[in-house]
């Protein structure tokens, strides 16, 4: 078992799916795990502190843990199996309870209990994070090399960055 954070809750855009993201930051791999809407906004809202005035189901749960002397000591992604994840909720009296995975992390969430995922699951599950901006710079600098030539380096001020103006240096660029 790897700890992963809860992420957050995304809509994927080609889909419409709904999915809570649990990142493994030492693999660098993000597992997205499809959720209904429901489970989503009890996640989202926890993230975000929110409290209703009447306690939702995940909170009802957190209360009667609580209320019984029993905290949520960790949730386990325990397996994946035809595109279902299937969660265990381990509890400080021994017991370990079935739980759907959005339900284990919505609970989690408001506990602040620690979320496990199988290291299987991870490597089957998981992709890769992409930075967007680190990925932005990447494509810049391949842009820049596609269109730089050796007459770039002769010429003084050095090479331009594409698109810049005859005439103008990169802002790092020795004046």
């Amino acid at each position: 078992m790897v700890p992963v954070e809860v992420m957050g809750v995304r809509q994927q855009q080609r889909d419409q799916e709904i999915v809570v993201l649990l990142l493994d930051a030492a693999a660098n791999l993000a597992v997205p795990i499809v959720i209904g809407a429901r489970e989503a906004s009890a996640i989202a809202m926890a993230q975000a502190g929110l409290v209703t005035p009447r306690p939702m189901t995940h909170d009802l749960l957190r209360d009667l843990l609580g209320a019984v002397g029993v905290e949520l000591e960790r949730v386990e992604i325990v397996a994946l199996d035809g595109g279902i994840f299937f969660a265990e909720l381990v509890l400080s009296n021994g017991s370990r309870l079935d739980s759907r995975a959005s339900d284990a992390i919505a609970l989690a969430v408001r506990t602040e209990s620690p979320v496990l995922c199988s290291a299987e699951i991870v490597a089957v599950a998981g992709v890769e994070v992409v930075d967007v901006e680190q990925q932005r710079e990447v494509e810049k600098f391949r842009d820049f090399l596609d269109h730089v030539t050796a007459a770039d380096f002769t010429t003084p001020g050095g090479p331009r960055e594409p698109g810049a103006p005859d005439g103008d240096r990169p802002d790092d660029a020795p004046p």
